[in-house]
């Protein structure tokens, strides 16, 4: 009863982590590896646990999204969801190490691009003397290789479609929070469904439980708690959250 209950505490937390700013699977992951399930148990189970709280913190974003450069949000949510599939598939049939030594250097790129990703096209405008952007292809093959990623790994995903976005788009993290959760619960709902169906997730349901319970109540109060953040205190939480999870990984590793 102990375990299940630190299970459902970890749901809790990794469900409002990805509702305020991303991070949640830097909780849950280790959380589930130090609960005696083999790592890409872990990784697949948790993907599978937080895709309820990712789309109930979707719900709750519904009408506060905002468009990413010219792409539609069908195109970008297809593009999430494919990506997050072919993502899924590489975990089950390719060994996670490659990833897991890449995964620190990656969220340490992602906290610099966003904390000084909205000054970086402004200053390659003036370098250039010219405005630059992504152009609406360039924002779907950005997207299809970061839900891969998602798929494949998970960690860090949102916070990377900020930075990509913030860099390539100059849009701001707080105003792209909800865009971000809704790709996020995209990309975690095509990844489980493969999960479901071809790994050994299932062997664990009591955990699984726990953990999915927990996180729908997180994902549920961290969206509503983040809707109520002026957005300078958002976009503060977003990168803490994103140089904490850094260090954090990088003293795991």
């Amino acid at each position: 009863m102990i375990e299940t209950l630190l299970v459902l505490l970890t749901g809790i937390a990794a469900g409002a982590l990805n509702a305020i700013g991303g991070g949640g699977t830097f909780v849950a992951l280790p959380a589930l590896v130090a609960f005696g399930l083999p790592p890409v148990t872990a990784n697949a189970l948790s993907r599978v646990a937080l895709v309820p709280g990712a789309v109930a913190s979707a719900w709750v974003y519904r009408r506060e999204l905002t468009p990413v450069g010219g792409a539609s949000t069908k195109a970008l949510t297809a593009i999430s969801m494919v990506g997050g599939g072919v993502g899924a598939g590489l975990l089950l049939a390719l060994p996670a190490s490659s990833f897991d030594a890449a995964a620190p250097w990656l969220l340490a790129s992602a906290t610099l691009i966003l904390a000084f990703g909205r000054r970086l096209p402004q200053a390659l405008s003036a370098v250039l003397g010219r405005s630059v952007g992504m152009s609406p292809r360039a924002v779907l093959i950005g997207q299809f290789f970061l839900a891969m990623y998602g798929g494949y790994f998970g960690g860090a995903v949102g916070i990377t479609m900020l930075a990509l976005w913030s860099v390539g788009l100059g849009l701001d993290a707080a105003a792209s929070n909800p865009m971000r959760v809704v790709q996020l619960a995209a990309v975690f709902l095509s990844a489980a469904v493969l999960f479901l169906f071809a790994s050994d997730v299932l062997s664990a349901p009591l955990v699984l439980a726990a953990m999915l319970v927990g996180a729908v109540a997180g994902g549920w109060a961290g969206a509503h708690l983040a809707r109520r953040l002026p957005a300078s205190l958002l976009r503060g939480s977003i990168l803490a959250i994103a140089v904490i999870m850094t260090v954090m990984y990088f003293l795991r590793g």
